[in-house]
């Protein structure tokens, strides 16, 4: 819809100014409306043509380029971004005619589910793909009724540019190598419950594990 030209005489406030956002605000507005017109169609001729490619393929670029910034992307030279062919839903048990041979408990087949999100293991096959890359972030892109696709912003900890940037040589260090086989990008910290704040959470940190072998732990505050 086509606004009107303002008139002099009414003052716009900073905070909400229709006359001046940028592009990536109108991407962001686009990606807020993903069952409009224009965007089911585009992600269905996406879809198609990601159907064709490997499961895990270089992007020459973001195809979202608002939310790759916004998670940490910049078009210059050591950041890569590959695109991941995840297939959807949970992950049935494999054996033989739904046989477990155990005891009752476990003699679940069907309604299993991964313990990480789709966008982790999305994360864990492109650092497995590119095991000089290190993970920064990952952002959802497109899905069907079979597969959901992620894009995985990579970083080269070798190259110049990334390690003279001191807002983002942090990732050379050697603690970063594979951040998404530990849990410790954003998608894995939201798999492992640590992204909530307050007085609920205070059991998943620094790890719902680490918490539960503190309380359970007999402490013995001198030699016996």
């Amino acid at each position: 819809r086509l606004l009107a030209a303002p008139d002099p005489s009414y003052t716009v406030t900073e905070s909400y100014n229709p006359f001046n956002m940028g592009a990536y605000k109108y991407l962001e507005e686009l990606y807020t409306k993903k069952q409009s017109d224009v965007m089911r169609f585009l992600f269905r001729v996406r879809c198609w043509e990601y159907r064709q490619l490997p499961s895990v393929v270089r992007a020459s670029r973001p195809t979202r380029p608002d939310k790759a910034r916004r998670l940490g992307y910049k078009a210059k030279q050591g950041f890569v971004v590959y695109r991941v062919r995840i297939r959807r839903g949970g992950r049935k048990k494999p054996v033989p005619k739904g046989c477990t041979s155990g005891k009752p408990v476990n003699q679940g087949v069907n309604h299993l589910k991964f313990q990480r999100n789709h966008r982790s293991v999305a994360e864990e096959r492109a650092g497995k793909k590119c095991g000089n890359l290190r993970v920064l972030n990952s952002y959802w892109v497109n899905q069907d009724s079979t597969y959901k696709y992620f894009e995985v912003i990579m970083v080269d900890p070798s190259h110049a540019a990334i390690r003279q940037d001191p807002r983002i040589n942090w990732i050379c260090n050697p603690t970063m190598k594979h951040r998404e086989l530990r849990g410790v990008t954003a998608a894995g910290r939201k798999g492992r419950g640590m992204v909530g704040k307050g007085h609920r959470f205070h059991s998943n940190k620094p790890s719902q594990t680490a918490y539960w072998k503190k309380n359970n732990t007999l402490k013995l505050r001198r030699y016996r």
